[in-house]
């Protein structure tokens, strides 16, 4: 796929064990969205990825909303870190 799972988990992981937090799901997504936006600038016309596309930002904009309600503090490191939400 072009997103490197083990990579990712290991950097976000909030303890030894953790495989799906919040954080991780988010880094994950948002690692995945840039894949897929890469692939589009070359393929305009890739209308299945472009869905996919979106719904995963929408997947990733539920999550961070859950984040900043619950735990603004790792929601702003967490975008900073990211890079996103400019």
């Amino acid at each position: 796929m072009g997103v490197d799972r083990e990579q990712i988990v290991k950097e976000f992981q909030i303890h030894e064990k953790d495989t799906g937090s919040v954080e991780i799901q988010i880094a994950i997504l948002t690692a995945r969205i840039k894949h897929i936006a890469e692939h589009l600038k070359t393929h305009p016309k890739d209308f299945h990825s472009r869905r996919g596309l979106l719904k995963m930002v929408g997947r990733r904009r539920k999550m961070l909303r859950y984040l900043k309600n619950n735990k603004p503090e790792i929601y702003k490191e967490l975008i900073a870190k990211l890079g996103i939400r400019g």
